[in-house]
């Protein structure tokens, strides 16, 4: 063991691993409740629908930026002190987003907020420093599964807080979620000596926030300003722009923000790709879904259900998430990551292939959902899981951040996309056609089968166990070995090499 990890307070997996749940929850539930109460919130601050988007859009726009920084950030100066400092800015943009009546105040509270998306590289990082070797595995794939279980409980959650109190209560419940967790990281949570030194890179920062800034903005605001409009072709122009000068940064640095030799590994660049489709896949039918439902069954399809019991609709999701995102660990222990990521591509298709083949009763969407919950929380959990095994642990937050990013970008285009399917030759004002949610539906489908594909492109277990990054600083491989070497030769024991993270 090192003279430093023999200091540090010994890590209490289980609590650590409720913290870092409690603030990924938190997290999600601000991206997530505002999204069915965005007329509400735009109605009480007397403002206009295409201004009140802003709510959303500043705090993913911020959410893209902050996420692979903040990651890296924490690999070089300490996750728990990055956590405790993001779970502050998720307090502070809360306390004031549930205080003002104010529309601009409020989207500046939400791009404060916005920083909170880098809870999930800094939790990845901190479980793979702290938590026991054969635990790693499982827990990464609860705080996947976070993800989609906490926006499918939030759709449900959103009508019965604005109706039985208000809007503000959106920030004031994920707030003091966010301070919990905030109080016990301090406490609870030791800091990892595991940290990378080195320098925040200022022109690679700005290359990599202005690329995303722009590519989500205009995939964002395609279809308000015009797809063809001057303002989304020069945000898509200065993107590519972008895009090229950070690479250039990143690869002339020698000590880059983002290592783009590292997101050139097999593994991490497929299961980035599988990532994007994903994204595209569960953002585009969370939209889809609850309106499909709401619509007057005189149309010839839907339901004429209420917003809260479409939201209902995405609870099976939710549900199958969440054991899908523990049974990962096992299933990962045994055949590797590859594997429940295959599998989740192809059970999440035939969730939405079904749904477009039969769709007449409410049943048939809950089965559906169903479907696609189990393969996309298999999926979230292996895709976390292979980036982690795949990387040196001083990389393992902005490795994860760009990970999430990617599902964020995939998310955005395939909202974009799926929205202008559904409404194809249809007059403005009008209910879309049936068919237009048909062909919406095996999209969705194809992107989720696609990802499957990608996928199947990871390097096998082998190949990958071979290529594993060989740094060997965790604590807890060092402690895990100092324990077998006590237990083969007693007196002979001293400081060993651990075994590498699965």
């Amino acid at each position: 063991m090192t003279p430093a990890a023999a200091h540090r307070p010994a890590a209490r997996p289980t609590l650590t691993l409720s913290v870092l749940s409690l603030a990924a929850l938190a997290y999600i539930l601000l991206q997530s409740l505002v999204v069915p109460a965005l007329p509400t919130i735009g109605r009480d601050l007397h403002t206009t629908q295409s201004t009140v988007t802003w709510v959303l859009t500043a705090y993913l726009l911020s959410a893209s930026v902050a996420t692979p920084i903040l990651g890296r950030l924490g690999d070089m100066f300490g996750k728990k002190r990055m956590l405790v400092i993001v779970l502050a800015s998720l307090v502070v943009g809360s306390v004031v987003a549930a205080t003002t009546n104010s529309i601009s105040v409020m989207i500046v509270a939400r791009i404060v907020q916005g920083g909170g998306g880098a809870i999930f590289p800094l939790a990845f990082s901190i479980i793979r420093d702290e938590l026991p070797r054969e635990r790693i595995a499982g827990a990464i794939g609860l705080i996947s599964a976070i993800i989609g279980i906490g926006a499918g409980f939030a759709i449900v959650l959103a009508g019965p807080i604005v109706d039985n109190l208000s809007f503000h209560w959106l920030f004031w419940i994920p707030g003091g979620m966010a301070a919990i967790a905030m109080v016990a990281t301090m406490v609870l949570i030791p800091e990892s000596p595991i940290k990378a030194p080195g320098r925040v890179s200022v022109s690679a920062t700005l290359t990599l926030s202005g690329w995303l800034v722009a590519l989500l903005l205009g995939v964002s605001e395609g279809e308000n300003w015009g797809w063809t409009s001057p303002r989304v072709l020069g945000l898509f122009a200065a993107a590519g722009v972008l895009f090229i000068a950070w690479i250039a940064v990143e690869l002339r640095s020698k000590q880059p923000l983002v290592d783009v030799r590292m997101m050139r590994i097999p593994t991490v660049w497929w299961t980035n790709v599988a990532a994007t489709l994903f994204g595209f896949g569960m953002y585009s039918l969370m939209i889809a879904i609850p309106v499909f439902l709401q619509t007057p069954s005189s149309a010839g399809y839907g339901f004429n259900a209420s917003i809260a019991r479409s939201g209902f609709a995405l609870l099976p999701m939710s549900g199958a998430m969440l054991i899908a995102g523990i049974a990962t660990g096992r299933l990962t222990r045994r055949y590797g990551s590859k594997v429940p990521l295959v599998a989740g591509s192809v059970i999440s298709a035939i969730g939405m292939l079904f749904l477009a083949a039969e769709h007449g009763s409410e049943w048939n969407v809950y089965v559906a959902m169903g479907l696609v919950g189990l393969g996309i929380g298999f999926a979230f959990s292996a895709m976390s899981n292979l980036v982690v095994e795949a990387v040196p642990a001083t990389q393992t937050g902005v490795a994860t951040g760009m990970n999430a990013n990617v599902r964020t970008i995939g998310g955005s285009i395939g909202s974009q996309i799926v929205s202008t399917v559904i409404v194809a030759g249809v007059a403005a004002g009008a209910v879309p056609h049936e068919r237009g949610y048909v062909v919406a539906f095996v999209v969705m489908g194809a992107a989720l089968g696609a990802a499957g594909l990608a996928a199947a492109l990871i390097p096998s277990r082998a190949a990958r166990h071979a290529a594993r990054p060989s740094d060997l600083s965790t604590a807890h491989e060092f402690d895990a070995m100092a324990v077998d070497a006590s237990v083969i030769a007693p007196a002979e024991a001293g400081l060993a090499i651990g075994e590498r993270l699965p």
